[in-house]
């Protein structure tokens, strides 16, 4: 687990290690199976896996590149993904284009298990089943790095989370919990699905009015929950920009006079969401057809 998150070298060295990968999901997978999920080796498990998840994409070794991906001439190499346990912060872009998804193998082995479509159904299963923080934190985690580029992996993933493996009932849940980094990693994944617009309707329905209870009356004082508070503005910034049917939602939630009032604040350390805000603000404005209900 300490190797795991080493950097570049040690990520590639463990990827390319024989059997490792394999291993770690065939320990969670019996664990899951014994209904024994807060186990501390299932922790391990998810923590390496977690890591190894990192940068992922950007990583990958040419040869994936070239057999899996045939759009990845095209993917930018330079954007950033969010870290190990979000200490990384990156910034990715808020839209994400709609490609023609990766064929995936019956039978992965090695680094192709890591964003194979059985281990994103384990994360959310342990998300579900777990109790232990730093497993759901991991489990939160990995789908976020695997969700955060730009290309067709991000989005197969961001697709088998929303739509296949329904897994947003169990991010929801997250939402809610009282570990403030359970709670700023989930509002996170929520971020980076919410930059696919095919997946957008589903999202909002499902989570849009979680996402404006858990947002703050005021600016919190904390870094942790400024970065929450900001991530949910921005989610809900991408979930309405382009509907106004949402935009509508998010009113009738109640979120409006939350967000003018962490716009309005204007000290140092909570510059981070009242900018957020106020995005989220002037995007709001653009939907002409509800200036009369915000007014109201």
């Amino acid at each position: 687990r300490n190797m795991s998150s080493a950097g570049p070298e040690g990520r590639k060295k463990m990827r390319e290690c024989d059997g490792l990968i394999d291993s770690l999901v065939y320990y969670i997978q019996g664990a899951i199976a014994d209904h024994e999920p807060n186990d501390k080796a299932t922790e391990n498990c998810v923590c390496i896996l977690h890591n190894l998840s990192y940068q992922l994409e950007i990583e990958l070794p040419e040869s994936y590149a070239q057999s899996i991906y045939m759009q990845r001439r095209n993917i930018s190499s330079n954007d950033k993904t969010p870290g190990c346990f979000g200490t990384r912060s990156r910034k990715v872009k808020e839209k994400q284009q709609d490609t023609p998804l990766p064929e995936e193998k019956s039978n992965p082995r090695g680094v192709e298990s890591l964003w194979h479509s059985t281990l994103i159904r384990i994360y959310l299963s342990l998300i579900a089943k777990s109790t232990r923080n730093y497993t759901q934190e991991a489990s939160l985690g990995a789908l976020q790095n695997l969700t955060a580029g730009t290309g067709p992996m991000p989005f197969a993933v961001a697709r088998t989370v929303v739509q296949k493996a329904n897994g947003l009932p169990s991010i929801r849940a997250m939402l809610h919990v009282s570990h403030p980094t359970v709670k700023k990693t989930a509002v996170s994944l929520l971020r980076n699905l919410s930059r696919n617009t095919s997946l957008q309707s589903d999202i909002a329905r499902e989570v849009l009015p979680d996402l404006v209870s858990i947002l703050p009356e005021s600016v919190p004082e904390s870094d942790i929950g400024c970065e929450t508070a900001a991530s949910i503005c921005y989610t809900l910034f991408n979930l309405t920009q382009s509907s106004s049917h949402n935009a509508r939602l998010l009113l009738s939630a109640d979120g409006l006079l939350k967000i003018i009032t962490i716009s309005m604040n204007d000290s140092n350390m909570s510059s981070k969401a009242s900018r957020a805000a106020s995005v989220l603000l002037y995007s709001l404005w653009s939907h002409t057809d509800l200036h009369s209900a915000y007014k109201k």
